[in-house]
């Protein structure tokens, strides 16, 4: 425990002083910022368009904004932020191993567990906080401006978004205890990112696939309830603990 404590501590200080945590946090922010503000201008723009529309014969009728329109926005973007912060981290296992940096804490007795699951944590502390705050802006402007309570089991959606975060970061973990470089360790994940799209296309096998838990819209309309979701949910939060899990012993044999 205490060489996790001291892993930690370096890790944290580590994404403060090459910036990475800054950047990160300014991203979802601004997502946070520009859901609601995309929503709010989409009439403008429709009505900035309308006079092109008409020579063309296209009649464009008044578009009422509402709530729904800021979190189908964050839906959309989410997705986008959760990207930069893989490819950011993609590389947080890999870079050490290839530079030789883990022999020195190594051999003062720290354990390579230590080391995975100190990487581990502070991925998951900068996703947290990070969508948090993307939620918390979003929700505060689209309660100022609209009315939240026109959308369904928000925090439920939050939470499959994070969870779907979880898995992706667990993804990384996995590939990193045994891939050479940031590259294929984004590669690896993609690819099973990809492989569940393929495999959702079965209807039956969708339910229990970890990419199910981000249809937010189908809950913001109330299409669906969080019970339909469980399946998917349980099976996501299996998927990530056995990735972290089974990334321990290859990391414990793997050469340095």
């Amino acid at each position: 425990m205490k060489g996790f404590k001291v892993l930690l501590k370096k890790e944290i200080c580590e994404i403060i002083r090459n910036k990475r945590l800054m950047i990160l946090m300014a991203i979802f922010v601004l997502v946070g910022i520009m859901n609601p503000t995309i929503a709010k201008l989409t009439p403008k723009l429709y009505e900035l368009m309308s006079e092109d529309f008409a020579e063309q014969g296209i009649t464009v009728s008044a578009v009422k904004v509402t709530a729904m329109d800021s979190w189908s926005q964050f839906v959309k973007n989410v997705p986008t932020v959760l990207i930069v912060l893989l490819i950011m981290f993609s590389g947080i296992y890999t870079t050490e191993y290839s530079k030789g940096t883990l022999i020195p804490l190594l051999t003062k007795g720290l354990s390579r567990s230590s080391v995975v699951l100190s990487k581990l944590a502070v991925m998951l502390l900068v996703w947290s906080i990070g969508i948090c705050l993307c939620f918390e802006i979003t929700y505060f402007y689209s309660d100022f401006y609209w009315d939240n309570s026109v959308v369904s089991k928000l925090f439920f959606a939050a939470f499959c978004w994070w969870l779907f975060g979880v898995f992706m970061i667990s993804c990384i973990v996995f590939f990193s205890s045994f891939a050479g470089s940031g590259i294929q360790v984004m590669l690896g994940t993609g690819a099973v990112y990809f492989s569940m799209t393929l495999i959702g296309m079965y209807n039956k096998a969708k339910e229990y696939l970890p990419v199910r838990i981000t249809d937010s819209v189908s809950l913001y309309k109330g299409e669906y309830e969080p019970k339909d979701y469980f399946g998917a949910v349980i099976v996501t939060a299996m998927l990530s603990f056995v990735f972290v899990l089974v990334s321990l012993p290859i990391t414990h044999k793997r050469q340095i």
